[in-house]
């Protein structure tokens, strides 16, 4: 998931550095504070509210946590310790690493790709032992998932590098990618969406926001389609105009007829609420990141102006048009693309259209966190829920001492 990451995410003269940190690597002390997005039209980028998070993610603030996301496109690391309700990000690291790369037609991992795999996860595993995690979780999603030989890669992972990656399930990658973002839905009543346009396959989750802290999630699916897999299928990039937009076409028409199935199910729960009030949609992906900068006609990536940002879907719509029928060269020379994902962002663009003409919405949400925003919180929850009851067993002990 969120893999078609904008360039600003990737290593920086060999030092890895994402949004939220600076130019020498420091990340920003407001990097996972939880954001309250604008609600105005116009795109500008929402506020920081310090108020934010779960109760059970209080712990111990020197106690570094870790989250890899091993996706189809990237490697991607997280560390951070608690600050009250939040935490702060103490070191990032993500690398284009293209593990699904040839995915789609041969069934299995290349020796190519799962070397670039490798070479990243070796980084991170340093990063790990020099900033002491105290705890971490390491997943890998759909390549992984996919591959004949995912298993024997996962193996060659932990013998090589020491790393215990978890291949999870798609609900499970659906589950982690709302727990990170979910914060940065809208206010109001009523359903919304919250999808994640991967490098092997997009998550779409209906969630309906009540009392409790985390939303109810009443509906999910995934499908085999993200930018690598769907890029990878759709052919070589014709040079023509003509031959640009019929392959555009039958990209929306692949993503169309697969959630087919998710957009009947949803659409007599959806009437319901029809008129009542708009159905909220949020994207965490670099999909929707990459044309979020695009609308705000930023010179280079900047997390801190696009995660949280509404912005007009029709906006959006402009903007995945524009890239479908510009050729690649073009592309190549804008500046939140870049030569590495010029290839791939259409596809991003084929999927987002299909989902806004499955589910109209106004505005679009737009998050750049996601699926290790929601391991480090499973994290810290589950490790702050355990230090209680061990402070209510010593409790307990010297309770029955005394006696």
């Amino acid at each position: 998931m969120a893999e078609n990451t904008p360039p600003a995410m990737r290593e920086e003269a060999g030092q890895g550095f994402e949004p939220g940190q600076d130019q020498r690597g420091a990340p920003s002390p407001s990097e996972i504070s939880p954001a309250m997005p604008n609600r105005q039209p116009d795109g500008r980028p929402g506020r920081i509210d310090p108020q934010g998070g779960g109760r059970d993610s209080l712990v111990h603030p020197r106690q570094s946590f870790a989250a890899i996301d091993l996706g189809t496109n990237n490697c991607r690391l997280l560390i951070a310790r608690p600050q009250g309700e939040n935490f702060v990000v103490v070191d990032a690291f993500s690398r284009v690493v293209r593990l699904g790369e040839g995915l789609a037609g041969s069934g299995r991992l290349s020796d190519a790709a799962m070397d670039r795999a490798l070479g990243a996860l070796h980084v991170c595993a340093e990063k790990l032992k020099r900033r002491r995690v105290h705890l971490a979780r390491s997943v890998a999603t759909e390549a992984c998932r996919r591959a004949e030989n995912g298993p024997d890669f996962i193996e060659r992972v932990r013998r090589e590098t020491g790393i215990a990656l978890d291949i999870i399930s798609a609900k499970e990658e659906a589950r982690l990618a709302v727990l990170g973002c979910h914060i940065l839905l809208e206010q109001g009543d009523g359903p919304a969406i919250i999808f994640d346009i991967g490098g092997g396959s997009t998550e779409l989750v209906l969630v309906e926001q009540g009392d409790a802290p985390l939303p109810r999630i009443v509906d999910w699916m995934s499908v085999p389609w993200g930018v690598v897999s769907l890029t990878e299928t759709c052919g070589v990039e014709p040079i023509d105009a003509d031959g640009r937009a019929a392959r555009y076409a039958d990209m929306r028409r692949r993503v169309r007829e697969s959630l087919a199935p998710f957009a009947d199910r949803l659409a007599a729960m959806l009437e319901q609420h029809e008129g009542k009030t708009a159905l909220r949609l949020l994207g965490t992906s670099g999909t929707v990141t990459t044309l979020a900068s695009l609308h705000l006609d930023l010179p280079q990536y900047d997390r801190r102006a696009v995660d949280g940002l509404i912005v007009p879907a029709e906006a959006m719509r402009g903007i995945s048009a524009r890239l479908s029928s510009m050729p690649i060269p073009a592309r190549r020379e804008l500046a939140c693309i870049g030569r590495e994902r010029a290839d791939l962002v259409v596809a991003g663009c084929a999927i987002l259209e299909t989902i806004l003409d499955l589910w109209p919405a106004d505005r679009l949400g737009v998050a750049d966190r996601g699926i290790r925003e929601g391991i480090l919180r499973s994290l810290m929850a589950s490790e702050g829920m355990a230090e209680r009851t061990r402070a209510a067993m010593r409790r307990s002990k010297r309770e029955g001492a005394s006696r």
